[in-house]
This record gives structure tokens, sequence and C-alpha cells, in this order.
């Protein structure tokens, strides 16, 4: 690629390559999500909104349930600005719960269910919730640890079969606790039946009391580099964002697809782009609360899904299942990929299965999250793109020292964006929203590459870059070549502190099922292609590599000594 350093980043040079009928800017609507409910429930009372193990909740009926908890929340003494923590799966209550906080103007935290309890006690704390909508498998656990919550008045609990068909009903009655998905909650004061409010409290049709200004959520970073920080987006951060989406994709039809909520609503990912995307558009959302491969490729088939978004490891999972046969699916008009890198090897491995693209974005938690997409028509042209800028978002690429001045096009740096879908800042953490919102231009850590038309690519992140000896490393480099070679399914290469380099690569590799692997195999696949102060100097088998709830590789864990230097 030849570098050009006349085009100036703020030329927006990626507009020219926006897909038909994309504008370059938006002229938004003031609605926020719940209203975009109202609007869907008046419009399209009939269809169906949610779709759980086979039960099916219409618009009409969703937006009465919200309404209802609304009440259920106001007689519980929630009020405007309080904090309701939601610690559930991708279930009806989850999606009741979250659209009537909204409603009723209380802001939303949403907490993984697999956190510990010092990462929930944290959470808590920070975000000083009132209230904690959770799940009978864990409430035990919780009411546990509420000694240690400094603001947790109300704890409600659901069930996994609160909401099946009469079938399944029965069947879950009888053997719920015996599979051990359902468990008896211990009595507790202000312990509530999610249920028995609904019986207790009348619904008086309550009336839409958030307003587009306000802070509609709490939404914790992923924590894969350090504490989880609370993210504060505002209802038009999430607004704009859905409307933002709706502008690039156009050629998915209104009120007519069904989307697969497989990626978990506790991440900014699959809340925003799933759960508020879906309402938007009037769609059919299918609740999948375990995204595992047989329940994952069956709900696809079974609900002739048209969209499905997921993160790279569910696309893999799917490709590592044999007896899945992916060339059935014909109902899926677009494949969507976030959250962490896709790899090319998984790109073309998928797409010679299905025969379909998938389309790769980019976003980060703080940015609502989605700031850049691929067009389809460019996917053989510009594989390995992240894609181009959404409508009104602005991107520059600065130099990685001082973080002020621009580099020139082609040339790697810090990417920093600026647009509507931005945070406004970090929760209780005024140095750390400093550091990071400059201007109102986000600086987001991570390095990228643009070409002459727009395109943007993904190198690494700042923090995982490996400075050996004065010369850069980027992982993903080495990564994408050591995949290369048949027997790896997985790589990981990270930083390692060295006295005589200051730091070294490390490369941890997760050989695929009945392979083995010599790591000179691995060093010669590596010779030639890149420089040898690139090559990792210590490679490490692992059947497996430590991951987040959301799938991303966790890579402080992988530095520790306990991986890099075992001892006995």
């Amino acid at each position: 690629m030849a570098l050009n350093d006349t085009v100036s980043y703020m030329d927006r040079p990626w507009v020219k390559n926006y897909p038909n009928g994309v504008s370059e800017t938006i002229e938004y609507h003031r609605k926020i999500i719940p209203e975009l409910l109202e609007r869907n429930a008046k419009d399209y009372p009939n269809k169906n909104a949610l779709i759980f193990e086979g039960y099916k909740i219409q618009y009409a009926t969703l937006k009465q349930m919200v309404d209802h908890f609304s009440d259920c929340l106001i007689k519980l003494n929630i009020q405007k600005g309080d904090c309701v923590a939601l610690i559930l799966p991708n279930i009806i209550p989850c999606v009741v719960g979250y659209l009537g906080v909204l409603q009723m103007g209380a802001i939303a935290v949403f907490i993984n269910p697999a956190s510990s309890d010092r990462e929930m006690e944290h959470q808590l704390n920070d975000s000083e919730a009132s209230m904690i909508i959770t799940l009978d498998l864990i409430c035990n656990r919780i009411i546990d640890l509420r000694p240690r919550l400094v603001n947790v008045h109300q704890i409600i609990y659901t069930s996994l079969g609160d909401y099946l068909p009469f079938s399944k009903k029965i069947s879950f009655a009888l053997l719920g606790k015996h599979r051990k998905i359902s468990v008896p909650v211990n009595k507790a004061p202000d312990v509530f039946r999610w249920k028995d409010l609904f019986n207790k409290y009348e619904s008086n049709g309550y009336r839409m009391a958030a307003e587009l200004k306000d802070t509609a959520l709490y939404q914790y970073t992923s924590g894969t580099t350090g504490a989880s920080k609370g993210v504060i987006l505002t209802h038009e951060n999430l607004s704009r964002q859905v409307q933002q989406l709706q502008n690039w994709l156009q050629t998915l039809e209104f009120a007519n697809e069904r989307i697969l909520a497989a990626l978990p609503f506790f991440h900014i990912f699959g809340l925003s782009s799933v759960l508020n995307f879906s309402i938007a558009n009037a769609w059919t959302t299918i609740l999948l609360p375990k995204p595992y491969p047989y329940p994952l490729y069956e709900s696809i088939l079974r609900y002739s899904v048209s969209i499905v978004p997921l993160i790279p490891t569910m696309f893999q999972n799917l490709l590592d299942t044999p007896s899945l046969d992916l060339s059935a699916i014909d109902s899926v008009k677009l494949y969507l990929s976030g959250s962490e890198t896709l790899s090319v090897e998984t790109l073309k491995a998928f797409m010679k299965k299905t025969g379909s693209p998938i389309i790769e974005g980019y976003g980060l938690t703080e940015a609502s999250p989605v700031t850049h997409i691929m067009p389809p028509g460019y996917l053989k042209h510009k594989q390995g793109s992240i894609g181009l800028p959404l409508p009104d978002t602005l991107c520059r690429i600065v130099d990685l020292e001082t973080g002020e001045t621009d580099v020139p096009i082609g040339e790697p740096g810090e990417l920093i964006i600026k647009g509507p879908q931005v945070m406004d800042k970090y929760l209780n953490r005024p140095m750390e929203s400093d550091c990071t919102l400059k201007d109102g231009w986000i600086y987001t850590q991570d390095i990228v590459t643009m070409d002459q038309d727009g395109f943007f690519y993904l190198i690494d992140r700042k923090n995982d870059m490996i400075v050996s000896r004065g010369y850069y490393i980027y992982p993903r480099e080495v990564e994408e070549l050591i995949l290369e070679h048949p027997t790896v399914k997985e790589v990981c290469v990270v930083n390692y502190p060295s006295p005589q380099q200051g730091e070294i690569a490390v490369a941890f590799v997760v050989p695929v099922s009945g392979e083995q692997i010599l790591e000179q195999h691995l060093i010669e696949c590596c010779e030639g292609k890149i420089p040898a102060y690139k090559i990792p100097q210590k490679i490490i088998f692992l059947d497996k590599l430590p991951k987040n709830s959301v799938g991303k590789v966790l890579r402080r864990v992988l530095r520790s000594k306990k991986y890099i230097e075992p001892t006995g």
C-alpha cells in the first residue's frame, strides 16, 4: 500500500465508499428505546417481539408487561435516577426488566451472572445499585453477598421456567430441580419472586418518564486488562447508535426480520446491536441464554433466523462441530461479527462451508459500541478490514508517543473517535475519564491503519504491543501467521518482561484436537515471513485459552508466571 499523507482524516475519505443510500450525516429522531417499543405495540400489536424456548410474546403484550413492571418499581420506591442491576441471562424477564427500568427513568446496570463475588461486589457498590433483578439459580449467592453491598435494598428473582410453552412448563416443574436448572430461594427480607410482584401490584398504564439526555446505562467494560469500569451511556447515545445502524444496513426489512440473541445482553454488543436494534426495527428476537453450537444451529433453522450476530469464538465453535451441516442454513441474510478480531482463517473457513460472508465491525463499550462496519461489496478486496466509520463518526489516527499528531495515511497509530454514540464519561473515575476523553475525542488504545480509500485495519491493542530491544511487535500479525499452520486451532501472543530485551513475545498455542505440534515447526513457519525479532522466543501449548464470558482471551492471565513460568 503506497503511503499518502496528502489526504487528511478530517476529509473523511471513507464517505466515498459508503453503500448506496447511506448518508454522510443523519437527521436523528428524538425517540428513546422504550418509545420505539410503544410505537411497535401500536403499529404491530400482534407481531412476535420475543421467542424463548417456543414461548412467544407479541409487541402489545410486551408493552403491557413493561408498563406493569414500571408500576411495580414505583410501588417498591424506585425513583428516577436510581440504579437497578440486572444479573440475568437472555430470558424474557431480562428484556422486560431492562425496558421497564429505562422507561421510568431509572438507570440499568447489567452484570454477568458468571462474575466472581468480588467483581459483582465492585460493580454493585460502584454503581450504588438499590435493587437487583436476578435468577433463582444465583439468588442465594446474592443474598449472602448483600451484607457487603452498600445500597441494595431489594432483590427480585425469576426462574428459567417462568415463561415456557405448556408442555415444557410441566417438564420444568417435574425435572427442574433434578437437572439443577431451578433451585429454592432462601427466605430473606425484601426478596421478591418476579411473578408474585405482577400478581400483587396492578398496572396503571405507566407513562414515559425518561428523557433523551438522561442516563440510561452504567455499562461495565469486560475487564480483560484490569478492574471493570462503568461507562455512562445516555438514552441519546443508545437511540442514535441504532439509527446509525439502520442507516447503514438499509437492505434489512423493517418489521420483517428475525434476529438471534445469542450474544448476552450484559455485554454492550448484544444489548445495543441485537436487542435495541431489534426493537428499533420491530423485529422478532429469538432469545438464547446459552449459545452452545447445537442450540444455536437449531434455533437458526427452527425459526428461519435472518440476522445472526456472533463473536469470533462462536463462529469457530460452529466450524469445530462436524455434525452440524452449516450449508443447510438458507434463511440468514446477514452474519455479523464483533467484540474481538475475527481471524482471516475463520472468515475463509466459514464462507467456504456456508457460502455466506461475515460482515465484521469494530467498536468499544465506550461507543455504544459500534463505530465501524465493513460494507458487503468490499469483502473480497479489503479482507481483514474492520470497515468504514459509521455516519457522523469522525476518526483520526495519532502518533503513539504523544497522541496529538496525525500519522500519515497507511502508517500505524492510535485510533481516536468522535461521534454521537460516544460515552459521556466513566462512572466515579474523573482521572481516567480525562485521560480517555479529550475535546470530545475518545482514545481507544487500539493501533490501526487506514488506507487511501478510508478502510481501517486493526493491528493490535496499544497495551498488547510488545517492545523488544526498541522494536515494535504487533501480536496479531504473529498470531495470523501461526494460525496458518494446519494443526493450530487457537493462538495468543503476549508480551513478557525480559531483563535483556525489555520484553519478549510468548505464544500460547492450542493444537487441533488429537494433533501434536513441535515448537520448532511453528518457528520454521514464521522464519522468512516476519523479521527474526518478531518470532516468539517461547511457545507454550495449552488445551484451551483462558477467556471471559463473551469469548475474549484474558491476556493478563496468560502474562502471569503461572502460565509462563510454571513450577513443579
